[in-house]
């Protein structure tokens, strides 16, 4: 084959057609030629795919019908143009190719000029495709790689905002990565409750939720020092400025949506942090919600939040064992924690045994 030419497959039973084709087509194309339905398929079998089919419909055996369908059905083979050549001329005949996937249809006895033309034309349409599917590929995987960056620039500028405010706090940034990862495989698991199931069906909301639990205590900024850091219990009035914390956290990233437009993600970051210090028997706060009216959200952060407190140091507190961790969270089942929930997380008590062994404060 010449460089450059188009490689286009002859198929017709008579080699009287044959002849005229290859005559016609020989100077700017490379011509193959197939005479049954049978040997056009193992030429397309053959590398390189021809450029385009000529076809005739009327072949003993395998009629030209056939070829295209398979042709059609096969995914190496169906981009490929097919003509059909042949003497029937029905209307219905015609739409049968088409249905079938044939780009056109020549009546014989053929005129060259036309045969010229019409290899000519859809050959270059064929061309124009393929480019333009070329370059919605590459436009996708573009577009891809940017959202990719754009989400990673999130992440980072989430963790960093998260950690910030926890490093006025006893926390680490290691209880960011494990209570994301406790709402992971909490979220995994209930997604096909039929309590959870309408919320948590949506791999995406999952997502959203590891994406967005990072800024549950982003309001602790607004919380004085000597609030935070008291190596001991907080009397009263210490106390309810504490309890802030949930309002100033929902309060800052209301203004976010007000000034940027609001979004599902800062909706639900919002919703994380009002409510995951709210209680099954509606004496958290700061609204003093109950059951069901606290978000899914701010209840899967509560799991996470709980565990996660008991088990680490804090200056007003030691330690607890994760053995003892998980008595509390089971006694707190139907006061402070959904019953639910808290029965997901007795089932997969060595998994987040395994998550905070992984991502364990150093020191």
């Amino acid at each position: 084959m010449l460089a450059g030419k188009p490689k286009i497959l002859l198929v017709d039973d008579e080699t009287l057609y044959i002849d005229i084709l290859v005559d016609l087509l020989k100077n700017d194309y490379t011509t193959v030629v197939a005479k049954s339905g049978v040997q056009a398929l193992e030429r397309v079998a053959d590398d390189p795919l021809p450029d385009m089919i000529l076809l005739d419909i009327l072949m003993p055996g395998m009629d030209g019908y056939e070829v295209c369908r398979r042709l059609k059905e096969n995914p190496r083979s169906s981009g490929i143009p097919v003509i059909f050549l042949t003497i029937k001329s029905e209307v219905s005949d015609e739409i049968t190719g088409f249905e079938l996937g044939a780009v056109d249809y020549i009546a014989k006895p053929m005129s060259p000029p036309i045969v010229r033309a019409r290899v000519k034309s859809h050959l270059a349409l064929h061309r124009a495709q393929q480019q333009l599917a070329n370059q919605n590929l590459a436009l996708e995987q573009r577009i891809r790689e940017r959202t990719e960056e754009i989400s990673r620039t999130k992440d980072v500028a989430i963790f960093c905002l998260a950690s910030l405010a926890e490093t006025r706090d006893s926390e680490t940034g290691k209880h960011i990565l494990r209570t994301q990862n406790y709402i992971r495989v909490l979220a995994e698991h209930l997604k096909d409750h039929p309590r959870f199931c309408d919320y948590l069906q949506c791999d995406d909301t999952i997502e959203m939720l590891v994406k967005t639990s990072p800024l549950h205590d982003i309001g602790k900024v607004g919380v004085p020092d000597r609030i935070l850091l008291k190596p001991g219990k907080l009397d009263a009035d210490e106390w309810t400025l504490m309890k802030q914390h949930a309002e100033f956290g929902h309060n800052a990233l209301l203004r976010a949506e007000q000034e940027l437009g609001s979004t599902d993600f800062l909706q639900m970051a919002r919703e994380i942090a009002y409510t995951h210090h709210e209680r099954w028997d509606g004496s958290g706060y700061p609204q003093g919600l109950k059951g069901d009216a606290i978000p899914v959200s701010g209840r899967l952060m509560a799991v996470a939040d709980v565990y996660d407190a008991l088990i680490n140091k804090r200056v007003y507190k030691d330690a607890y064992s994760h053995e003892e961790a998980v008595e509390i969270v089971r006694e707190s089942a139907g006061s402070h924690l959904d019953p639910d929930m808290v029965d997901a997380f007795l089932q997969l008590r060595d998994e987040f045994l395994r998550i905070a062994s992984l991502y364990r404060d150093s020191g």
